[in-house]
């Protein structure tokens, strides 16, 4: 005998194939959220990391800006002594061509005439004085001018004062020039 069902084996196929294709779309489902909550986790966790680099190398180039400045800061104390040193090394060096200009110019200077001020700017010396005569200013000049030391004396200003009721003065301004003699002077 042929077996023949009656019953209706298509539904009942169809709803085995219903429940399970529910069934793959739940697990589905459930493994797309289970790997989106997966790749959220790792992704924040690379931002946090990110961030925790990113926080650190912010700190230390903090550090290495204040080492830097504080490298600038010695940088230019270095340079304010290198300057003085400079300053005085120069100064020491022209210790005794200071010392031989005064002594020249207490040399060049004669009888009757006298400095009221003496001014030395660069190699240049501006001399204000008084004299008895402007002869004594022309003696004053060829003095300068025949020393080693001294070179181009220019007369400025001469002027006819009258000091007292007896004396009279004429107060003089000269510009000369220092030189420094090729061989120094051993006792001159």
């Amino acid at each position: 005998m042929a077996r023949i069902n009656l019953l209706p084996w298509r539904e009942e196929r169809r709803e085995v194939r219903r429940k399970r294709f529910l069934l793959v779309l739940v697990a589905a489902m459930v493994g797309a959220m289970g790997a989106v909550l997966v790749a959220n986790q790792v992704i924040s966790g690379a931002i946090d990391q990110q961030v925790a680099r990113n926080d650190y190398i912010g700190k230390q180039v903090a550090v290495v800006d204040e080492r830097i400045s504080q490298i600038n800061d010695l940088k230019a104390r270095r340079q304010q002594l290198v300057e003085r040193m400079g300053v005085i090394q120069g100064l020491q060096g022209n210790r005794q061509i200071s010392g031989r200009i005064f002594d020249q110019l207490a040399r060049a200077l004669p009888d009757g005439v006298y400095f009221t001020e003496v001014k030395m700017t660069a190699k240049t010396l501006s001399i204000t004085g008084a004299a008895q005569s402007n002869n004594r200013v022309s003696e004053l000049m060829r003095n300068l001018e025949a020393s080693d030391w001294f070179d181009a004396p220019s007369l400025t200003e001469v002027k006819a004062t009258a000091v007292g009721q007896l004396e009279q003065a004429n107060v003089f301004q000269l510009t000369v020039r220092q030189t420094q003699p090729a061989t120094p002077e051993g006792g001159k």
